[in-house]
């Protein structure tokens, strides 16, 4: 049976969906004012690899997940560049999906934009003031009392008192209690805005998911997921306001993907340690990247370096070098790999035991090959199988081992020329000359490989 650990509960459980065979899942999305960083593919493809897992054990799953393209940041880098929200969230959107495809992170079903549910958002608010939760201040925006909801706290275990005492009390402040959140902003001269019964005003982030999620997957759903800086005081307020606006429990479960730190630390821009996707894409395979964001298990931080990219590689390599060459012809196996990876992923889609079991077919795999045996056409394709649940080895041997020149690495036309010549060479009878060509290749991260058909090469990780 499948186990989730739930963030709200801390302890691993049985996974019981609220309708049999099918699960509704929503996952926090990106706000679309820059490129997405490293610690947005965690989230991406810890979520992906969930769903892909979720299906392959054959239930019906919506994935939801949002993307937030109204926001200060949104408006204030706008500003700075000199083009309208709207322009700057559509390139950004265009640029996520690309990071996505590279990455292989398939679609979610659904890919709400808080822009298109402003009036999902106003009713909700109507709601809440409706029923004493939120009232409007005398600054034009709206505020939900936290005080008012008796669970505040209940998914991190915060304490309304001692938030209360730690608190910043600002000057002037419109609202009741320094606890209270903002669920409308009143327009600021020159911003976006809609209107409201509260006036012209565009809706605080929090009450966007709230909204969306209702509108999506109804008042109550199965999953809730999430990057690890939300759970305080995003999702915090988000089930505040959906449970005191619909009356009944606003998620079953809740799951947070683990932070990316670099050599140890938190990444951050005042650090110099930020990376977008593409900035990694630059230097890495995308397959290499995804290997790595699943190498470790979702919930845990993983640390994004050098030598942690390259072991990846490596493990991919160990992949692909198993599967070149052989015929990929899927057949019944008297084995036990499907039934242990299956395994470890109904712990908790334990990313790391399911690849310790494909390492293992992949030496079972060698063994057949190097010993002529039949079934290893049927090893070949169960570890495609088996790794395409993972979003993995999906790719050509061929296509991966050589890949993509990175900038400043020797081109495959390049290559190909070499070879050429280290064939004409070896004719000539001119050993030398072939290898020395071979050296260089190898000076440069190319392994040649020399068989009846011809030679072969890819790069070394």
């Amino acid at each position: 049976m499948l186990q989730i650990y739930n963030t709200l509960t801390k302890e691993k459980a049985p996974f019981k969906p609220l309708e049999e065979g099918k699960i509704n899942m929503y996952v926090c999305g990106i706000t679309v004012y820059d490129f997405c960083h490293i610690g947005h593919a965690r989230v991406m493809v810890s979520f992906d690899v969930i769903t892909r897992y979720l299906r392959a054990r054959g239930w019906d799953v919506t994935y939801v997940r949002n993307i937030t393209d109204v926001d200060d940041k949104i408006i204030k880098r706008a500003a700075v560049n000199g083009e309208s929200p709207d322009q700057l969230t559509g390139r950004m959107i265009d640029a996520m999906h690309e990071d996505e495809d590279k990455l292989s992170v398939l679609r979610p079903d659904q890919e709400p934009r808080a822009t298109a549910h402003i009036q999902d958002i106003i009713d909700m608010v109507g709601v809440l003031i409706g029923k004493g939760f939120a009232y409007a201040a005398d600054n034009g925006d709206v505020y939900y009392r936290v005080e008012r909801f008796a669970d505040y706290g209940k998914l991190t275990n915060k304490n309304v008192d001692d938030l209360r005492s730690g608190a910043r009390v600002e000057v002037q402040d419109a609202k009741e209690s320094p606890l209270d959140f903002v669920l409308w902003k009143a327009a600021k001269e020159g911003e976006v805005s809609w209107e409201s019964p509260w006036g012209a005003g565009r809706p605080g982030w929090h009450i966007e998911c709230s909204a969306m999620s209702k509108c999506c997957l109804g008042d109550t759903f199965d999953i809730h997921g999430g990057g690890p800086d939300l759970p305080f005081p995003h999702h915090e307020n988000e089930i505040a306001q959906s449970e005191a606006a619909n009356g009944v429990k606003f998620a079953n479960t809740w799951m947070h993907a683990g932070a990316v730190r670099v050599n140890a630390e938190k990444m951050s821009k005042s650090l110099g340690n930020f990376f977008t996707i593409r900035d990694v894409l630059e230097k890495y395979d995308a397959e290499v990247v995804r290997y790595f964001l699943s190498s470790v298990h979702y919930r845990s931080y993983i640390d994004y370096s050098e030598s942690s990219l390259k072991e990846a590689r490596s493990a991919l390599e160990r992949f692909y070098q198993a599967l070149n060459g052989v015929d990929v012809v899927a057949a019944e196996l008297d084995n036990d790999y499907d039934a242990r990876f299956y395994a470890a992923m109904d712990d908790d889609f334990n990313t790391p035991k399911a690849l310790a079991v494909l390492f293992e077919l992949v030496n079972e795999l060698n063994s057949a090959s190097r010993a002529g045996d039949a079934k290893a056409s049927a090893l070949a394709a169960q570890l495609v199988q088996l790794g395409g649940i993972l979003g993995l080895l999906q790719q050509s041997p061929e296509a991966f081992l050589q890949g993509e020149s990175k900038a400043g690495e020797i081109t495959p036309e390049q290559i190909e020329a070499l070879i050429q010549q280290r064939a004409d060479a070896k004719k000539a009878k001119d050993f030398a000359t072939a290898d020395q060509v071979r050296e260089d290749l190898v000076a440069q991260g190319i392994i040649l490989k020399d068989s009846r058909e011809g030679t072969t090469w890819f790069r070394e990780g």
